[in-house]
């Protein structure tokens, strides 16, 4: 797989992302106009984490970590019957954890409550709504594995498409729900969008892996020499995704602290989250997801030049876009807010404490696109060992200055911890990175880096100033905020590409000739 290849594969996961976070929005806005970040948003918030939070262990940390690498070197040395039979093994294996997880996390709810969001035992009833929902929405687990077993199998054949659309399958089922059920049942309308929803997800992989030669195994084997390689990468993953969710969890709980950070917090706090993964999923998360099959059959074939090669494209290319991605949700935090979400249940107080949320997660953009393309890299070597170290550091690094920062900054200070320590895992992996495999090209990547922010800067002045000038005026109706709010991100953008390629980014003028003159 060529570069343009690979931008041509992670464009296509990226259209598809676009369609279901366009979808996502749409879905958000209902919930904040329907539940704000009153009790029940916050009750799904924590019910629907639960099993998201086991979620990259067995599902979509076990595709990028083992299945991927694992199955794609496979492809390439054994014959098509062994390969799917070491992919039904794979399935065999998942479906008995995965159902396991689901009926552990439906007996034991109430105690999972507990931990993640200790705050809510100061209202009985928020602890209620949570336990019963969280009970409701387990199983969803099974679907985001099945799905997620279906994608590494998939994309370790080099098809993206059907896994890529799956989201949007379920960001429609679930506003249905908020517009069918919500008004009538409540909460529990949107959760039961989520399952439904899931179940779709599985579904929609069926048809391309029958296409591609895959067929029930009638005797549940569950024992294979790749099933145990997967499981050997699988283990110090597991440890990394706990680690990363401890993290997660630890946010979680101090944002249910209500008399230290505000009333609200667990819902603002997903909120901003959902924003700023919006560039995040588009482009890093994409291009990770492309890339990592290049990567592991160029390992597989011991190419290390062309391994460091895709590092260093794919870190520049994600710097392009998640330098002026930050900078433009930062400077537009507000306003951003305030169109997309303010209205019904979520107030002008929901607006003030998600925008300070959403600011400060914007300053770790960049690392957290950083970290998929370089965790992407370990993963197709073998390596899920360093991945975990870098994360425990990280884990601490975020304790500390969360505990630091919760009591200045609010929620701020919560965000603000999570970008510093996500920028300090970017520089430790890309240190050993270079240890392990030599230098992929530090100096291009900054030079790159340092041409991106100044053409950032040009697009932050000029964003600014609009901003003020058109975003401001508190009489506007929402149909004409959004529409000077759309008219102001795409002049921003038309800036900064104009500047990126005044500069010189290889990535922007490569993207011109694309547009304009096609690449052949």
């Amino acid at each position: 797989m060529t570069n343009f290849k690979l931008l041509k594969s992670s464009g296509m996961i990226g259209s598809a992302t676009v369609s279901s976070r366009i979808l996502g929005f749409f879905r958000d806005i209902l919930v904040a106009k329907l539940f704000g970040t009153n009790i029940f948003a916050q009750a799904f918030v924590v019910a629907f984490r639960l099993p998201n939070m086991l979620r990259d262990m067995v599902g979509e940390g076990a595709t990028n970590a083992a299945i991927v690498p694992v199955l794609s070197e496979y492809r390439h040395v054994r014959t098509e019957e062994e390969y799917w039979q070491a992919a039904r093994v794979i399935l065999n294996l998942m479906l008995v954890v995965l159902v396991v997880l689901s009926a552990a996390g439906v007996i034991f709810a109430p105690i999972l409550v507990r931990v993640i969001a200790p705050g809510f035992l100061r209202d009985p009833e928020k602890f209620r709504i949570a336990v019963s929902l969280t009970r409701v929405v387990f199983p969803y687990i099974l679907f985001l594995g099945m799905t997620a077993y279906a994608k590494g199998v998939l994309n370790s054949l080099h098809y993206f498409m059907a896994p890529a659309f799956a989201p949007v399958v379920l960001n429609v089922t679930m506003i249905l729900s908020l517009v069918l059920l919500c008004p009538i049942i409540g909460i529990k309308g949107l959760v039961i969008g989520v399952l439904v929803g899931g179940l779709l997800e599985v579904l929609l992989q069926i048809v391309p892996l029958k296409k591609r030669g895959f067929k029930l195994d009638k005797s549940f084997r569950l024992v294979h020499p790749v099933a145990k390689r997967i499981g050997r990468l699988l283990l110090p993953r597991m440890a990394g995704t706990a680690v990363y969710q401890l993290s997660v969890l630890i946010d979680t709980v101090l944002a249910s602290l209500a008399w230290i950070v505000g009333s609200g917090g667990v819902a603002a706090l997903y909120y901003a989250n959902r924003l700023v993964h919006l560039p995040l999923a588009v482009f890093g998360i994409s291009l990770a997801t492309a890339a990592l099959p290049k990567m592991s059959k160029e390992v597989a074939s011991k190419d290390i030049g062309k391994l460091k090669n895709t590092v260093a494209f794919s870190l520049k290319v994600v710097f392009t876009v998640m330098v002026p991605a930050a900078v433009g949700l930062m400077i537009l935090a507000g306003p951003i807010i305030k169109t997309l979400f303010q209205r019904g249940e979520f107030t002008a107080y929901s607006t003030a404490i998600t925008s300070n949320a959403l600011f400060f997660y914007s300053l770790g953009l960049c690392a957290y696109a950083g970290i998929k393309i370089l965790v992407s890299a370990f993963y197709s070597m073998g390596d899920t060992r360093t991945p975990v170290r870098t994360a425990a550091c990280s884990l601490v690094i975020n304790i500390v200055l969360n505990l630091i920062l919760m009591y200045p900054l609010k929620l701020g200070g919560l965000a603000l911890a999570t970008s510093v320590a996500a920028t300090v895992n970017f520089l430790i992996l890309y240190s050993i990175l270079t240890v392990k495999i030599g230098d992929v090209g530090t100096g291009e990547i900054v030079k790159s880096f340092i041409k991106t922010c100044v053409a950032a800067v040009v697009m932050a002045l000029a964003t600014f100033f609009m901003a003020r000038m058109f975003l401001y005026n508190t009489g506007m109706a929402s149909f004409v905020m959004l529409m000077r709010l759309a008219a102001v991100i795409f002049v921003s953008a038309v800036i900064y590409l104009v500047s990126a390629y005044l500069m010189g980014l290889e990535g922007v003028r490569k993207l011109v000739k694309m547009v304009f003159g096609g690449v052949k």
